[in-house]
């Protein structure tokens, strides 16, 4: 069984919102780690874990960041971590993948599928064997509680229930 830890100096994880429905707002967690252990070498057995600390959510905008970490959205206070735990990786052809698993969001769990293009794995200059990993999907943030939300004066929506996932991820072997 090879074990990976996440490289957080070399990975990124960011979502995008459409505000006012006429531009993204993108925001990233700054701290966060996982893991991912597989016996196969093409990794279509893999077991995947990943946490974010919520209070490292950054928008560059310290007054939006603090809405967010409020109880309108992630309530931060009570449910610091957002955790992901997979139940399968579907190997769909090429370096395609279909990554299922279970997101907890404020206490409230659901079942999510995200893509993957794994980019290949190679041996760093220190020696070190790292795998790429490029990860998109969509969720619906008022299924994890996060239902704040207001209107324009023209009755617009200010914050859309579509939340765009964008990871970029960097793995190393463990010896």
């Amino acid at each position: 069984m090879a074990t990976y830890k996440i490289d957080p100096t070399h990975s990124e994880i960011t979502f995008k919102v459409k505000h006012l429905m006429i531009t993204n707002v993108t925001g990233n967690f700054t701290s966060f780690d996982a893991s991912l252990e597989s016996e196969a070498t093409d990794f279509s057995d893999a077991k995947i874990n990943f946490s974010a600390d919520v209070n490292s959510i950054s928008t560059n905008n310290e007054q939006r960041d603090g809405h967010l970490k409020s109880d309108d959205f992630f309530a931060a206070a009570t449910h610091p971590k957002l955790t992901f735990s997979s139940t399968s990786f579907n190997h769909k052809g090429n370096k395609s993948f279909e990554l299922v698993g279970d997101l907890t969001i404020k206490g409230l769990t659901k079942s999510i599928a995200l893509q993957v293009e794994y980019a290949g794995t190679v041996t760093d200059p220190y020696g070190q064997v790292k795998s790429g990993f490029e990860i998109t999907g969509t969720i619906n943030r008022k299924d994890f509680g996060l239902t704040w939300g207001a209107v324009t004066e023209a009755g617009g929506v200010v914050v859309s229930d579509e939340v765009k996932l964008q990871l970029n991820i960097q793995m190393i072997k463990q010896a």
